[in-house]
């Protein structure tokens, strides 16, 4: 009957309950019941049996609705059964299967945000399994990071997997142990990389690439906390050197696409940096008034957030 009615009508939340219930009314007779005439393995199979069943169940609907909560949530709840009563050696297995569909799935649609969400609980499920049985805590952040890469090189729209990219940074170096040189490296060569996909398509309004490219600056900017330099920590001259140079390729940027309001935002973060370094305002700024008459026009439901910061600067 579940069945049923969970291909009619996926979102209805309480029949995912009550299948639920009704799973772990199967499992709780099946392990109760191991003392009395089923051995251990004939327990586990037939555990792993209705795992596997009813994760079968769910892949149409998953094709069919791939942005349903209840599916993911339900799919995430069997495996964490599976997880609570089998040897990790069998567990492995579905969770490696998982990681295999999941990447599938990004790869009819690399933006499905509930997809990446689901694929970082199944990397952190295949880590902690790791530990368990080898005692290896070695990680899957290196292969996490070229996957972001393959992701953005297939669609650079890609907002999930520059977040992604993003949030993995830190863990990167860390693991690498990289050290002051290798950090900056790794800084330049990110920089280069969306300097890249801006160059791309000057004029997009793609919020994605402007909130990496925000994340990269945020290392040079003395008003954050001193633990937002997630890559690298600068001193105020090498600051001021990158400011200069991002802001020299913003206005380069800006020439034929004049109508991207991206571009003038981000010359004001960079200003307002470099300010706050140095104690005055770079050349650039004598810009600013032009910049933010420009934001008024392009951007006209924060219009009065633009006439705020013009009382505040001029």
């Amino acid at each position: 009957m579940t069945t049923r009615l969970l291909e009619m009508n996926p979102e209805y939340y309480t029949i995912w309950n009550y299948r639920r219930l009704l799973l772990q009314s199967f499992f709780l007779e099946a392990t109760s019941s191991v003392s009395n005439t089923k051995t251990d393995n004939t327990t586990d199979d037939f555990i792993l049996k209705c795992i596997n069943d009813d994760l079968a169940f769910l892949l149409p609907l998953l094709r069919t609705f791939p942005k349903c909560y209840w599916i993911w949530n339900y799919r995430l709840w069997l495996l964490a059964e599976a997880s609570r009563l089998l040897p990790p050696s069998m567990v492995h297995g579905l969770w490696q299967k998982e990681l295999g569909l999941v990447g599938k799935m990004l790869s009819l649609d690399g933006r499905n945000f509930h997809g990446w969400g689901y694929r970082r609980k199944v990397i952190s499920a295949l880590e902690e399994l790791s530990l368990k049985m080898h005692s290896s805590t070695t990680t899957m952040t290196e292969e996490e990071f070229k996957h972001t890469t393959k992701m953005i090189e297939t669609n650079l729209s890609n907002f999930s997997a520059w977040h992604r990219r993003s949030k993995l940074i830190p863990k990167l170096l860390q693991e690498r142990n990289a050290n002051h040189e290798e950090r900056r490296k790794f800084l330049d060569q990110e920089l280069e990389l969306i300097q890249r996909a801006l160059w791309a398509d000057p004029d997009s309004k793609d919020q994605s690439l402007w909130f990496y490219h925000q994340y990269l600056i945020s290392n040079f900017d003395s008003r954050s906390a001193a633990d937002n330099a997630e890559i690298v920590h600068l001193s105020n001259d090498d600051k001021l050197t990158y400011i200069k140079t991002q802001i020299e390729d913003l206005l380069d940027m800006l020439d034929g696409a004049e109508t991207c309001k991206w571009i003038y935002q981000r010359l004001l973060d960079l200003v307002l940096m470099s300010k706050s370094l140095d104690g005055r305002w770079p050349v650039e700024a004598s810009n600013v008034e032009s910049w933010i008459e420009k934001l008024e026009e392009l951007d006209p439901l924060r219009k009065n957030r633009w006439k705020d910061l013009r009382n505040r600067l001029i």
